[in-house]
């Protein structure tokens, strides 16, 4: 739908653009997020609004209390930009009251544009740009690990010289972009000649690295599931061709290589922090081998500010872990000390930063400093 008269108007048909205007009434518009296709997951939305210069908006988004993850509204502030590289947030109230629960977002358009999503959006161009400069550098290869359903190359970039296998992958949910703005800061990291964490990890480590898991998921404007409604991180015990051939292509290269460390890099909808999940509950579980994920978690816990180990997720008890989830599976198949970075969409609880709340610069600075983190972790073995 597109302006007429003085009404603002609603576009949303681009790379991982995702609403349903249901009415628009001069600067205010009431609006519902689609369903990921062939799934019941609903909680991403990215959309452009244009109206005049000067005005507030008001955007209702409706019907969020059959989303995903209902949990995620309260105290949640919607992600805004006018030249889709600085995002800000802009004040947002929920209701769950009002039809089915309602985000209601107001925001004064400086220009006569502006983008809103759930957090600042990672394109599948500048996917493709990043993945094009990192494999630019000196001593970093790129492969093809099969293509998505949707015809997508699904790529991996590895460098390092070391015996340890490394293995960084992300967005395995395509709306949690904030696992690829992490990689951009790994990747910036990784491969700049003089910085000494990189240096350092190059020497120690190979690296296997897949920016973003989910192609298609993430091209559609999906919360949680690739082209055919498949949540991967739900795959990795039986991966499939037809359903998850994502998760059957990384698996089969982590058989070739082993893994002895993994980080699995994701958002969490209603935490308002940065967390990590580790594999309590597998059967293989010792004692020994849970203290690797937990001094990891020690170490990074004392490099930033911006982790915490307060809140997350419960632990599983004895032998009740589900293998389907990549964290659980990588450690118990390759005996990897391997964990789920979760980072929120609302801002820290802890340590608040008003204008932008947690952003793609705070995840590109905290993937730095899990580098450094799994350096020193490396170094006091």
């Amino acid at each position: 739908m597109t302006s007429t008269g003085n009404s603002i108007g609603i576009d949303s048909a681009f790379d991982s653009g995702n609403i349903k205007t249901l009415s628009i009434n001069g600067n205010c518009a009431r609006l519902a997020i689609p369903k990921d296709h062939m799934a019941e997951f609903a909680q991403w939305f990215h959309f452009r609004v244009t109206g005049a210069a000067g005005e507030e908006v008001e955007l209702k988004i409706t019907g969020l209390s059959g989303s995903a993850f209902p949990g995620g509204w309260p105290n949640y502030d919607a992600c805004v930009s006018e030249d889709r590289e600085f995002w800000a947030r802009t004040a947002s109230s929920y209701d769950q009251n009002e039809e089915g629960g309602t985000l209601t977002i107001r925001y004064t358009l400086a220009s006569n544009t502006a983008w809103f999503a759930y957090f600042a959006p990672y394109s599948m161009e500048r996917h493709h740009d990043l993945l094009a400069e990192a494999a630019s550098c000196e001593g970093v290869e790129l492969s093809r690990l099969t293509q998505t359903l949707d015809g997508q190359p699904l790529d991996m970039l590895e460098m390092g010289e070391g015996e340890k296998q490394v293995w960084l992958y992300a967005r395995q949910h395509p709306g949690e972009t904030q696992a690829e703005w992490w990689m951009e800061g790994a990747l910036e990291c990784l491969t700049d000649p003089t910085d000494p964490v990189a240096r350092g990890l190059r020497k120690r480590c190979r690296l296997h690295i897949v920016p973003n898991c989910n192609p298609d998921g993430s091209r559609r404007g999906h919360l949680r599931t690739n082209g055919v409604g498949t949540n991967l991180n739900r795959e990795w015990s039986e991966p499939s061709a037809d359903k998850s051939p994502e998760v059957l292509a990384i698996r089969a290269k982590m058989d070739e290589t082993g893994v002895d460390y993994a980080m699995d890099v994701h958002g969490d909808e209603a935490i308002p922090a940065v967390f990590l999940a580790g594999y309590e509950g597998i059967p293989s579980w010792t004692d020994a081998h849970g203290e690797q994920f937990y001094r990891y978690q020690r170490i990074l816990d004392r490099r930033t500010p911006d982790f915490q180990t307060k809140l997350g997720y419960p632990k599983a008890p004895a032998g009740k872990a589900n293998l389907g989830i990549s964290t659980n599976l990588v450690a118990e198949r390759y005996g990897a000390c391997a964990m789920t970075l979760e980072m929120p969409y609302k801002d820290l609880a802890d340590f608040p930063e008003p204008e932008q709340g947690w952003s793609p610069e705070r995840c590109k600075l905290l993937a730095r400093e899990c580098l450094a983190a799994l350096l020193e972790w490396l170094e006091t073995e």
